[in-house]
Order: structure tokens, then sequence, then C-alpha cells
């Protein structure tokens, strides 16, 4: 059959490829799922059979013969987190300008699907892998760094001389949440923490303790909850504060839902926000901006992150890599709503004139 023939027909099925390529048709799957078992010239040959046939797009081919599968891993620690969902948009926005599909890679504390990642990376069934769970995934005594992929770690950094850290400010914000508090005048505050063993969650506490330090507070003027980044861990906060008799003022979440949790229990109390008690969350959700009243926080660049965490993997693959590439960290916004306004310690009390002057000071 003449190329042109090869081309245009219809129906062309594996066996006609490997008939063509003058291989068995289980060569030609091989060759496909998994072309680093095979000989480059038994890759050579499938490559242009499938270029000739039109089995599948000419890039197919060309990616055959780069040995790329034009594919990327993201690992996320859970789905369900509205943050992760933004970030992963910004991801597939910059892989794909690029020609690259996205697998998503999504833990939920299950060491079987982590298990699969690994495998799927030592399989090299992937080009390349964005970790958003602050460590390189384990199975056994196998890891994924065994496979030799470029690795970028995005949110939560890595500790490892051979990963590039894309990620936000945290510890920076967290003091500046501490530090806007202080300014609108609470003296004593309380922290919603994340969980002890994320990497984001002690970067944050460590911002917010810092934050109490540079203000000149000690141990006694601030409360402590343990939680996660999820609206329960603002209920039990919540719960807490109102058993305490000496209640804070002023209320740091480490993230927009715990914020969220927290704001609706107190005012179901009868607590007034923020006329008894501000609150600032952390994160920048969309949700944020559509609850009542509207929360204060601190927006990440969530849609840029991915975009730019996706940018410096493709650099590692193209083997493009520059200084400046390998290390970012990038600013976050405070963004004023209706959650904080001024302390007065005589009434509690604050009027729409103050906060608006609080909003201007603040700039």
């Amino acid at each position: 059959m003449s190329r042109k023939g090869w081309r245009s027909a219809k129906g062309v099925r594996i066996a006609d490829v490997a008939r063509l390529a003058g291989v068995s048709t289980a060569t030609v799957s091989r060759v496909l799922a998994d072309p680093n078992k095979v000989r480059q010239k038994t890759r050579d040959l499938v490559a242009e059979a499938v270029r000739r046939s039109g089995y599948t797009p000419n890039s197919m081919a060309r990616n055959l013969r780069k040995r790329r599968t034009m594919t990327a891993l993201v690992v996320v620690p859970n789905l369900a987190n509205p943050v992760f969902a933004q970030i992963l948009r910004g991801i597939d926005d910059e892989l794909t300008r690029s020609g690259y599909g996205l697998v998503i890679g999504n833990l939920d504390n299950c060491a079987e699907r982590e298990a699969r990642y690994v495998e799927l990376a030592l399989s090299r069934q992937i080009d390349g892998v964005i970790l958003m769970n602050g460590r390189i995934p384990e199975s056994d005594k196998r890891t994924m760094r065994e496979a030799g992929l470029p690795m970028v770690a995005m949110c939560a950094a890595i500790q490892d001389e051979k990963v590039p850290n894309i990620v936000v400010q945290d510890r920076e914000a967290s003091r500046a949440a501490v530090e806007y508090l202080v300014r609108l005048g609470h003296r004593r505050l309380g922290y919603i923490a994340g969980p002890p063993p994320n990497v984001i969650a002690a970067e944050r506490l460590a911002g917010f303790l810092e934050g109490i330090a540079e203000a000149g507070l000690s141990e006694r003027d601030f409360v402590c909850w343990e939680g996660r980044f999820v609206f329960s861990a603002g209920v039990a906060a919540a719960e807490a504060f109102l058993r305490l008799k000496n209640r804070p003022t002023g209320i740091c979440a480490s993230s927009d839902e715990s914020a969220i949790g927290f704001m609706k229990v107190v005012r179901a109390a009868g607590i007034r926000v923020p006329e008894d008690v501000s609150v600032i969350g952390f994160d920048g959700i969309e949700f944020a901006d559509y609850v009542e009243p509207t929360l204060t926080t601190f927006q990440q660049p969530l849609h840029d992150l991915g975009r730019k965490g996706a940018d410096v993997l493709l650099k590692m693959i193209r083997q493009e890599m520059n200084p400046e590439d390998w290390n970012v960290r990038l600013p976050l916004t405070l963004l004023e709503r209706d959650t904080t306004s001024p302390f007065l310690q005589d009434t509690k009390k604050v009027s729409r004139q103050s906060r608006a002057r609080a909003r201007v000071l603040s700039q």
C-alpha cells in the first residue's frame, strides 16, 4: 500500500502497523505503552509505521523517537480542597500550551494510591512530576526519585537539591496577618492551625509566632487550636473559643475553610463578626467572597502558581532551566473585606466610619 493509501485508510488496526514495521503486534503494543523497554531500532521502525499508517497522529511518532510521553503527573494531597483545584487549572493551561497532557494523582492519605503513582513514574509512562504534597512519594522500599524524572515541588517545599521549589510566601503572610490585627488594636489573638506534619501548616504557624514576638505579645496573649485546612477544624476551634472566659478578639486562620467554619459557629452563638471578634483567613478561595460577612484573607496567586510550576517542569524536561527558575516564592495579597475591624476596648463597637478609616491606614 502506498504512503498516501496508509494515511487515508479507514479503520487502521495495530496489526496493520505491525505488518508495515515488520514486527509482531505485541511489539507494537509494547512500543506504544512503554518504549523504554524496546530497542531504539525497533522503536524507530514502529514510529515510522505509525506515521505512515495514520494509526495515531504524527506527533505520536515524533514523541516515540524522542522517548517522550507528552504527559505530566501532578500529585495532590486532597483533590477536594478548592485551593488545589485552582492551581491545577494553571498547571493545565501551561501544559496545554506545550502540547502536554495531565494525569492527576490524588493521594487522599492512601498508601495504595501512592504506590500506583510511584509505579507510574518508574515505568516511565510520564515525562515529569509536580509534587504538591511536600515529599517524594514512596512504595515499599522504592521511591519516585529512582525514576530519574524531572520533579518540581509546588506549594510545599521539598528539601532536595535536585527538586526546585515553587511556593508562596506563607510565613511572611502569616506574620503580616498578626501585624494587621495588632494594628487594628487587637492584643489577644487566636490561631487555627493546620495539620502538624504538613510543611505549609508549619510555615504558617511559624509566621504567626514570629508576628506575636514582633508585636511584643507573650504566650498569655494568644490561644492556638490544632486543626486541618477544612471547615470542621474551624468548627472545633469555635466550640473551644466559646468555652473560654477571656476570649481572643482577633482570629488568624491557617485556611479560608477553617475561618468560615469558625464564623458559622460563633455567629450562631450570638457572637458578632467583626464587632466582637475579627477573623482573617488564608488562601483567597472564591467562596470567601460569597460568605456573610465577606472574609478578609491573604490571597494566594493560585493560577499563576500553577502556571509557573508547570513552566519550570517543562524547562527541566527540555533541559532549559535557568538559575532564577530554581526556587521561586510568590507573594500573597491582603484582601480587606468585612470580617475585620478596629477593636475598641471600652465598647467593642465599631462604626462604619472607623472601619473605613482602618482600611485607608492599612493600605
